[in-house]
């Protein structure tokens, strides 16, 4: 069967086809994405700006067009953290739903853990027992840990590259000074819950999802996207350390400029490192292994894991 996910992210809105049946391998079938950048859309009061409202009505629509275009016959769309916590989500959700037709679902910030943690497993499987996952959006953070297919522990705390840049890295650079200030306050963020997920003991495997994660592992030398989802990647907190020193002085457009950074990407870099310097160390962990699955994939795991044979 075909099945789509829509995937309103803090930096991305982005449509997923695959081609899936229950016990197998989602394929790829089709992309379609917009940086509509709602992390950079937050009023003030942290409203969503009318603006934002109407460019993702439109890429909504367009999306649902192209889902019937490509013959999905089960679409799962969803809103993460940023619609999650704005005063005016819920009315955001509801002009979707009545000038689009398509429901988003709203994400609780453990659930975005779980699945994530699931789409992990699937791809490592159990032979690395024990696995820790990190992953770091453009609203959240989430932590988990498990020896199975449901975490042991799932956690999200509001420290996502976007946010983080936006509320408390105000500078392009930043001062040394606000670093430092910053890099304390993610410490005792996740200091504050972390032994939630250190007292299950040191991990077999540590694995990093998403972009940011994904950025850093090509800044330090890993295989660029153009040779596959199956090379090995890796990132180390040497590597992260040495990242940070390399890219702190830097303004946004010089860090565009690194191998392996987008535009869009390039002012959140910064934030990004000190989240991982730091998850990884208070997690005490030396590696990640980068996962290529991550929410969209782990999601859709989960519907396939819902399906009876006679819908396979």
């Amino acid at each position: 069967m075909r099945l789509g996910v829509i995937d309103v992210g803090s930096n991305t809105v982005h449509l997923l086809v695959v081609d899936a049946h229950y016990g197998g391998h989602p394929l790829p079938a089709f992309s379609h994405k917009s940086e509509l950048r709602l992390s950079e859309n937050i009023e003030p009061d942290g409203t969503i700006s009318t603006g934002f409202a109407t460019r993702l009505v439109a890429f909504i629509r367009e999306c649902g067009q192209i889902a019937n275009d490509q013959g999905v016959s089960d679409l799962m769309p969803f809103a993460t953290s940023a619609v999650r916590e704005a005063p005016n989500g819920d009315d955001v959700l509801e002009r979707v739903c009545r000038e689009t037709g398509v429901q988003l679902d709203v994400l609780a910030g453990e659930d975005e853990a779980r699945m994530t943690y699931l789409a992990v497993r699937r791809w490592f499987g159990w032979s690395s027992g024990r696995v820790n996952v990190v992953d770091i959006g453009g609203g959240s953070l989430e932590l988990a840990t498990g020896l199975d297919e449901e975490p042991d522990a799932a956690l999200s705390l509001p420290l996502g590259a976007g946010r983080v840049t936006r509320e408390l890295l105000p500078g392009n650079p930043p001062t040394d000074k606000q670093i430092d200030a910053v890099r304390s306050h993610i410490r005792a963020e996740i200091g504050s819950v972390i032994r939630h997920v250190v007292r299950f003991g040191p991990p077999h495997r540590a694995v990093g999802t998403s972009k940011t994660v994904r950025s850093l592992a090509r800044i330090a030398g890993a295989a660029p996207s153009e040779e596959g989802i199956y090379v090995p990647r890796r990132l180390t907190r040497r590597d992260v350390s040495t990242i940070l020193h390399r890219v702190s002085s830097l303004t946004a457009a010089q860090r565009a400029r690194i191998p392996g950074v987008s535009i869009t990407r390039a002012h959140q870099l910064l934030a990004g490192a000190l989240v991982l310097e730091a998850a990884m160390d208070l997690l005490r962990v030396d590696q990640l292994d980068v996962c290529p699955w991550a929410l969209r994939e782990g999601i859709i795991l989960r519907r396939l894991d819902h399906l009876d044979d006679g819908e396979s």
